[in-house]
């Protein structure tokens, strides 16, 4: 099942800032750092089920209301900074689509569980002989 999502531009929110950190005279003068933002909670491009998927993440990004924040700055231009944060707006929607595999709860089989406890007590008598008490 290959799934793919298409955000209309209208719902995204595209804001300039200036870039932080060393520079020189271009970071001072320049806002080629981009704040994208993307309402989740809000949009009718998201299936009810990937909009669940990724408001329950733990990410730093998004808002209590449900908006995803993505701060571009690594590059020097707008455009390039632009290009950053949609490509990484697609990877965060992307890691939504698809449903955790659900976990299986095993049992270690007798065989193994025998192996560790032979190990345990083969460790237990190296450290048995070298105690001082059999020291002549």
């Amino acid at each position: 099942m290959d799934l793919s999502i298409t955000i209309p531009e209208q719902e995204l929110v595209e804001r300039f800032v200036r870039s932080t950190g060393p520079g020189g005279q271009n970071v001072n003068k320049v806002a080629t750092a981009v704040e994208l933002r993307f309402d989740i909670a809000q949009s009718p491009s998201l299936p009810e089920a990937v909009r669940e998927r990724l408001l329950s993440k733990r990410d730093r990004r998004v808002t209590t209301e449900g908006v995803l924040v993505i701060s571009a700055q690594r590059f020097r231009t707008q455009e390039r900074n632009r290009e950053d944060a949609r490509e990484r707006l697609a990877a965060f929607v992307d890691s939504g689509l698809r449903a955790p595999k659900p976990r299986i709860a095993t049992k270690p089989s007798r065989a193994s569980k025998e192996r560790r406890l032979g190990a345990k007590r083969e460790r237990s008598s190296t450290k048995r002989g070298r105690s001082q008490s059999n020291w002549d």
